[in-house]
C-alpha cells in the first residue's frame, strides 16, 4: 500500500517546500496584492462577458402573405397649422385613402413648441372638408369644388391665416396600418380644396413645408435597431418644395433568448428634394415611397456556453497568476542583487 502512494506521489507536478525555507518578502506581497486585484477584475469581466448574450443573423425568403404594415409616424411641422395638413396613402393595390385620421393624431403647437390645442381623435375626416353629414362623401366634394365661398369657408381661411401669423405648428403622430405592398404615404396640405389652399398660402411657394421627424418606423423596436430617419430636420428659409424619402423595408424577426418572437421590419433610406417653382402646379409635401424586400432577416440572441466561460476564466486567470510570479521572481533577484554590493561594503 505505502508503494502505491509513494509512486502516486511521483506524478505530484506542485511539490511543497517546507514552511522554515520558504521566504516571504514585501516585494512579493505588494505583487500578490496587485495579481488579486487584476484577477478580481478579470473575473468581474468575464462573468459579465458570459452572462450577456449575442446576435446572430440569418436570411431567408419573406414567405409572409396577406398581413398589414405599421407605420409609426412621429412629425412636427414648426410653420403648418393642424387644420391645413392631411395624411394619404396610396398602394399598388389601387387602394387611397385621403386624410387618414383613424389612428392618426393632430396636436397644436405654438411658437415655442407647447401644445396649445386638443387633439384631433379619430375623425375620418376634418370638420372643415365634411359638409352635410346625411350625404354621400362623393357629393360632398363635389358641392366643396362647385359651390361659391360660404361663411364658414371664409371664417377657416381668417383663422388659419391667423394661426400662421402667430406661427403656430403642428405634431402628426400615430400608426398607419397599410397593405403590405409597395406603396407612400404623404403629408401635405392636398386634404384642402384648391381654391382654399390659394387664398390660405397665395402660392405654392409659400407653403413652408420645413419638418422634424421624431420616429417614423416599420413595427415594433428591438434591441440595437437603427432607424435612419429618427431625429431628421429639415428646415426650408424663403423657399419651398417636394421631399421623398425612398425607403426599402427588410422584414425583420427578433428572436430573444427566451423564445419570445417579435416580428418588425427595419429599414434603409435615400432622400431626394425637389425645388418648387411659381410655374409648378403641384403643392408642396412630404413623401415617403416605400417597398418591401423578398429577403426576411432573422435575428437570434445566443448566450455563451459555460464550459467557453471556464476556459476563459482558466486562461485569464492562470495566466495573470503565472505572470505575477514571474513578476515576483524578477523583481526579488534585482533587490538582491541591489542590496548585496551594499552589505559587502558595510562589512
Amino acid at each position: 500500500m505505502m508503494g502505491v502512494k509513494q509512486a502516486i506521489k511521483r506524478f505530484d507536478a506542485f511539490p511543497r517546500a517546507e514552511e522554515h525555507l520558504l521566504q516571504k518578502t514585501q516585494s512579493g506581497a505588494i505583487v500578490s496584492i496587485i495579481g488579486l486585484l487584476i484577477m478580481a477584475t478579470l473575473f468581474l469581466h468575464e462573468l459579465r462577458y458570459y452572462l450577456s448574450t449575442y446576435t446572430i443573423h440569418q436570411m431567408s425568403v419573406d414567405l409572409k402573405r396577406g398581413e398589414t404594415l405599421p407605420i409609426h409616424i412621429n412629425m412636427t411641422f414648426p410653420s403648418l397649422p393642424c387644420d391645413v395638413l392631411s395624411v394619404d396613402a396610396v398602394d399598388m393595390s389601387g387602394k387611397h385613402e385621403v386624410d387618414l385620421d383613424t389612428n392618426i393624431w393632430k396636436l397644436r403647437l405654438n411658437r415655442d413648441g407647447h401644445i396649445i390645442g386638443t387633439e384631433y381623435l379619430s375623425d375620418l375626416v376634418e370638420k372643415e372638408h365634411s359638409h352635410g353629414h346625411g350625404h354621400d362623401r362623393d357629393h360632398d366634394q363635389d358641392k366643396i369644388h362647385l359651390q361659391s365661398f360660404d361663411q364658414e369657408t371664409d371664417n377657416m381661411v381668417k383663422k388659419v391665416k391667423l394661426a400662421m401669423a402667430s406661427g403656430e405648428g403642428c405634431q402628426v403622430y400615430g400608426v398607419l396600418d397599410v397593405q403590405r405592398v409597395a406603396g407612400n404615404f404623404h403629408i401635405s396640405v392636398h386634404g384642402l380644396n384648391i381654391f382654399v389652399a390659394q387664398m390660405i398660402f397665395e402660392g405654392a411657394t409659400r407653403v413652408n413645408i420645413s419638418h422634424m421627424i421624431h420616429d417614423l418606423s416599420f413595427g415594433p423596436k428591438y434591441p440595437g435597431i437603427h432607424n435612419p430617419l429618427d431625429r431628421t430636420v429639415r428646415i426650408l428659409h424663403q423657399t419651398s418644395g417636394i421631399f421623398k424619402y425612398y425607403i426599402k423595408v427588410v422584414p425583420t424577426e427578433y428572436r430573444y433568448i427566451s423564445k419570445e418572437v417579435l416580428p418588425t421590419n427595419q429599414f434603409s433610406v435615400t432622400e431626394y428634394f425637389s425645388p418648387m417653382t411659381e410655374f409648378d402646379r403641384t403643392w408642396p409635401a412630404v413623401y415617403f415611397l416605400y417597398d418591401l424586400s423578398p429577403i426576411t432577416v432573422t435575428i437570434k440572441e445566443e448566450r455563451r456556453s459555460f464550459l467557453h466561460f471556464v476556459t476563459r476564466l482558466c486562461a485569464v486567470l492562470g495566466g495573470t497568476f503565472a505572470l505575477t510570479g514571474m513578476l515576483d521572481r524578477w523583481m526579488y533577484r534585482f533587490l538582491e542583487a541591489v542590496m548585496k554590493p551594499k552589505a559587502r561594503i558595510v562589512f
